[in-house]
């Protein structure tokens, strides 16, 4: 499918076609300390700090807690944040080559201009967040629950939502390669103003609103999927 030139952009408050937009929280963390990495560690919990040009490459923070955080420019590199929580913090300018965050909590977060190449969010939780700006190779959100989530403005080379769970989602004027929707739930999922370049699992796209130009360019592969002969 060529992704199609969009004539304007829709607002994500923008509700059609009974389609709720996502209900975000705004997030301002206030009164931090700049404090350095040296005593970050695995299930440990951190509360109203600040972490400039944080290195934490090759890290083990497995399990820990970040409440009324703010990440500027890391770089996360191979560190290990399963299972870690994020809650009303932001992270801006992060890179990561493998962002390794399986079964990881996100609520009341924006994440700004990242640079991921593996964004391994597998299993994961994210409620009341806003992905804005940047560039993923691979975003995987397999089997992850995904509740008042907005991604906006991002380039994303494979989104895998194969098994997940999503409400009052929207994608909003991001450039999509390949979008795997294989067993996905999706229920108040607005795909409008963003361009796929190929849809996996198409039976998973129910319950998700696009628009007219991008359901005449899936009319092909629906008919294949359905067995249709078009003459």
């Amino acid at each position: 499918m060529t992704p199609p030139r969009r004539p304007a952009t829709r607002s994500v408050a923008s509700v059609e076609h009974g389609t709720d937009a996502p209900r975000l929280d705004p997030v301002d963390p206030r009164g931090l300390v700049d404090l350095g990495t040296d005593l970050l560690g695995a299930h440990d919990s951190r509360e109203l700090e600040r972490y400039i040009d944080a290195d934490l490459t090759d890290r083990d923070l497995e399990g820990t807690s970040f409440s009324d955080c703010v990440f500027e420019s890391p770089r996360l590199g191979a560190t290990r944040l399963r299972g870690a929580r994020f809650v009303e913090s932001v992270l801006s300018d992060s890179f990561a080559p493998e962002l390794a965050a399986a079964r990881s909590t996100w609520r009341d977060v924006r994440v700004e201009r990242p640079r991921w190449g593996s964004a391994e969010l597998f299993d994961a939780d994210l409620r009341s967040v806003r992905l804005v700006g940047g560039k993923i190779d691979y975003l995987n959100l397999r089997g992850a629950r995904l509740t008042d989530v907005v991604i906006e403005g991002c380039s994303i080379g494979e989104l895998d939502l194969s098994g997940a769970t999503t409400m009052r989602v929207a994608l909003v004027d991001c450039r999509v390669g390949a979008l795997d929707v294989t067993r996905a739930s999706l229920t108040h999922t607005d795909l409008r103003t963003t361009d796929f370049s190929r849809i996996d699992g198409l039976a998973g796209l129910s319950g998700a609103t696009i628009d007219d130009l991008q359901l005449s360019l899936l009319a092909p592969v629906m008919a294949a999927h359905l067995g249709l002969v078009v003459d």
